[in-house]
């Protein structure tokens, strides 16, 4: 599943791409029907709250979520090729063209609907007006490990498999330690040091977590601490990475570094 910083990016190539024009939005696959009510119309703004992407039309608000199996297919042609696959919805705005499949959710908002979608997402870190507060406090009273909450949505928007890992390493925490638990200034650290690597997954479309392997050429292979390292010896201690299940996800830690 796509984490926040693709979807910020998707945001940004939206409002470089198609903001301030009028869009074509058609549904190849016929599922979105609701895409004749926005067919035509001029798209005001593009944004990325955690995983989600709201594209604001004239009309309505337009809800996309990619989940699992969701992706964006961007391409630029004076003519665009007929439709392959199951394609949810297809937006045209002079050469450039988007086609979307797959997406768990592609629904239209009014203004109220979408207010309220906003006030059951946490805060995200990638958002500089983010109000970390509230990301503390719900940690703080929560007796859910904080490796879930940091999976969690409501708690924290755009946080998914590889940064969770990553963050609960470089914060030396365990994932099961309850939210109540964890010191204030530990949590308060977790979320400053998402919201100084998630910009790099923003801007170079990769997820970069390792101290001095935080460029865009970074092998992959180099570029985390333990996500997808199980087995193999940690980069810090030496003892073997560990995975488990942790609310049907995989979770990937260090024990020695994360007692």
């Amino acid at each position: 599943m796509p984490e926040g910083h693709t979807v910020h990016r998707t945001a940004n190539h939206f409002n470089k791409n198609f903001a301030g024009e009028l869009v074509t939005v058609t549904s190849p696959q016929g599922r979105f029907t609701d895409s004749v009510l926005i067919n035509g119309s001029k798209l005001l703004s593009a944004k990325a709250v955690g995983k989600q992407l709201f594209l604001k039309f004239e009309p309505a608000i337009l809800r996309i979520h990619l989940g699992i199996y969701g992706k964006w297919q961007f391409a630029e042609s004076e003519e665009p090729p007929e439709p392959k696959g199951a394609v949810r919805a297809r937006f045209v705005a002079g050469s450039k063209f988007a086609d979307l499949r797959g997406p768990t959710a592609c629904e239209l908002l009014s203004t109220d609907q979408f207010q309220q979608v906003l006030m059951r997402l946490g805060p995200d870190p990638l958002d500089p007006k983010a109000d970390m507060e509230r990301f503390v406090e719900k940690v703080g009273r929560s007796a859910v490990s904080i490796g879930q909450l940091l999976m969690d949505q409501s708690v924290i928007s755009g946080i998914g498999n590889v940064y969770r890992a990553e963050l609960l390493f470089r914060a030396n925490l365990n994932p099961h330690t309850p939210g109540k638990q964890v010191p204030k200034e530990v949590v308060e650290a977790i979320w400053q040091d998402a919201a100084e690597l998630m910009p790099l997954g923003v801007k170079t479309g990769f997820m970069l977590t390792r101290e001095g392997f935080l460029k865009a050429k970074t092998k992959k292979v180099d570029r985390y601490y333990v996500y997808k390292r199980e087995g193999l010896g940690c980069r810090e201690c030496g003892k073997s990475i560990s995975i488990e299940l942790m609310a049907t996800r995989k979770l990937y830690f260090c024990a020695s570094c994360q007692p």
